[in-house]
């Protein structure tokens, strides 16, 4: 059986939580990373786009992108993405969905969109993990 190897990343410009996840972990021989559920707070961890779905969306789509051009990636090779949605109204889901088209022109990934009642956080309002190829 072979040992799979993995790569832990938290890379920079991205908010550091040591010791609770990383952000990106790259399965090299599977050509694949998986990236933790991001949310939309900036570098130094401060939440961007209080009360607002779509600007917080804009922020986890800069979070994404800076993620996956750690590992040479882009978004025009996400496989997958889960969106998670707080307090979920269909009104809510253009400006998300708005904000992740943005800057590719690829047709859109597998998705799976949930509903929940809160995150992390009650201010965080979306949460989106993504896996993509290298």
């Amino acid at each position: 059986m072979a040992i799979v190897s993995l790569r832990h990343l938290d890379p920079e410009g991205l908010h550091p939580l040591p010791g609770v996840l990383s952000h990106a972990v790259v399965a090299e021989k599977a050509g694949l990373v998986y990236l933790s559920g991001q949310v939309a707070w900036n570098a130094a961890g401060e939440l961007v786009g209080e009360g607002d779905h779509g600007k917080q969306a804009e922020q986890i789509v800069r979070n994404i992108d800076t993620a996956l051009a750690a590992v040479g990636t882009d978004r025009s090779r996400v496989v997958k993405e889960t969106i998670y949605i707080a307090g979920y109204r269909p009104e809510v889901v253009d400006p998300i969905f708005a904000a992740l088209r943005t800057g590719t022109t690829t047709p859109p990934p597998a998705q799976t969109l949930i509903g929940v009642v809160s995150l992390y956080s009650p201010l965080f309002l979306v949460e989106i993990d993504i896996v993509a190829a290298l």
